[in-house]
């Protein structure tokens, strides 16, 4: 539109009232499931926490006291119920670790766009199957009567597993009844978690990084050390964060496979469950969201956010 020659600008269409407010509505029920059911419960659980239990009818009383946190870090069985769960945490993260980079590393740089499609299939193909059917057929496997036992019987390497069975802290009665066995499922159950975010810092590595590296004279392991270890950090940590929060809440693994010996999530269900003790059992469930909480901080720094 001109006026005299000159053009006159036009005001921009307002938009509706549907458009304003259609991308509010969308966000309405995610934001009601994590604000309110969420964290609702979380703050519910919480709550619990700070409640006693009364000695001689064992009801809740929903009286603030901090008895429930006592009784949590001055019994000597429950400390040893999270050193042991994170220490099992701890040890199935820095595992996964280390077998997921060469795998991630070799479908990341050492394949082609056709085949890795393929890999990233096989990778994640476990999880399709049912958790229970995974767990419970590892059982089966590690059992006495197992396949590992079968195989090493075949190749006469009875004595190795037994001396492994034999040892202390980790060793049992069999596979399937040691915390070896139970740290063997873990790995296997969480390890595709560890492989796709690794992989996906891989790719974003550019390639004429490592290859500057290589003109200048850098030898392939100090290639590896000094840059693609490094820049793929971040897709470590982010993988860490699945591996350790999965394996320090997790319950159904330690109930089915290994030794003897409660963990965290173990002790919520029982606490609720069979002893009644609600306020407890509250207590446990705030520890894995402060040990994730401090491991969430010590991540950040490098660079998981970025990876995920």
């Amino acid at each position: 539109m001109t006026t005299q020659g000159r053009a006159v600008p036009q005001k921009a269409a307002r938009p509706s009232f549907g458009k304003r407010y259609w991308p509010l509505l969308l966000l309405a029920a995610p934001l009601l499931w994590l604000g309110v059911l969420y964290l609702g419960s979380l703050l519910g659980l919480l709550g619990y926490s700070f409640y006693g239990v009364d000695d001689f009818t064992g009801q809740v009383v929903p009286q603030f006291t901090l008895s429930t946190f006592r009784q949590l870090v001055s019994t000597p069985s429950n400390i040893d119920v999270i050193a042991r769960t994170t220490l099992m945490a701890a040890a199935v993260t820095l595992a996964c670790a280390v077998i997921a980079f060469p795998l991630a590393l070799y479908v990341a740089r050492l394949t082609d766009p056709r085949k890795k499609a393929l890999w990233v299939l096989l990778i994640t193909l476990p999880l399709w199957a049912s958790y229970l059917v995974r767990v419970y057929a590892w059982r089966l496997i590690l059992a006495q009567e197992g396949v590992i036992s079968w195989a090493a019987a075949k190749l006469h390497l009875t004595g190795v597993l037994d001396g492994l069975l034999s040892l202390p802290v980790i060793g049992g009665t069999s596979l399937a009844n040691s915390y070896f066995g139970m740290f063997l499922v873990f790995v296997y159950v969480w390890l595709p978690y560890m492989i796709l975010p690794i992989q996906a810092a891989l790719e974003r590595v550019p390639t004429s990084v490592t290859q500057a590296s290589a003109d200048l004279g850098a030898r392939p392991a100090q290639t590896f050390w000094r840059i693609t270890l490094p820049l793929a950090l971040p897709g470590v940590a982010a993988g860490s964060i699945f591996t350790f929060s999965l394996t320090l809440g997790d319950y159904i693994i330690p109930g089915v496979v290994g030794a003897p010996g409660y963990f965290i999530g173990q002790m919520v269900y029982t606490q609720q469950g069979a002893a009644g003790n609600l306020p407890l059992a509250a207590a446990f469930s705030i520890v894995p969201i402060v040990i994730v909480g401090l491991y969430l901080a010590f991540v950040r720094r490098l660079g998981a956010f970025d990876a995920l």
